[in-house]
């Protein structure tokens, strides 16, 4: 997509702070970030959010977010938690696909809770779901 961000930042037409890269995803440093350590995983071909999104995408960052990423922030970072996020549609602020890997530390104060204003009863939404 000609004017998103992201794939000016694949295309190497913009700066970033790059920590892994391969033939289907670039990993990079959030410049807003949670805690030290954010980081985004993002896939090279610009999908929009994981309905469009190939499986393969998905479950390649998840294979390297285990085997390399998480691995790599414990070790170095020392964190002792990681969280993974993913926005789509509302609160999608770049509309290419994205994963958040937030790592986790003791008192953090990361805000990456939802806000609870709102909602319905849990057995109302399950009827809902399921019926």
């Amino acid at each position: 997509m000609k004017d998103c961000i992201f794939c000016k930042i694949i295309k190497n037409e913009l700066p970033s702070s790059t920590i892994y890269e391969d033939d289907l995803i670039k990993i990079i440093m959030n410049i807003n970030p949670n805690t030290n350590g954010h980081l985004l995983i993002l896939p090279k071909k610009h999908y929009t959010n994981i309905m469009d999104i190939d499986n393969e995408i998905i479950l390649h960052s998840l294979e390297i977010t285990k085997n390399k990423i998480y691995p790599l922030l414990k070790k170095k970072l020392n964190c002792q938690g990681l969280t993974i996020a993913e926005n789509n549609e509302l609160g999608q602020e770049i509309r290419h696909f994205h994963i958040h890997l937030i790592p986790r530390y003791p008192d953090d104060g990361a805000d990456i809770s939802y806000s609870k204003n709102n909602l319905n009863d849990v057995g109302e939404v399950f009827e809902k779901l399921t019926n």
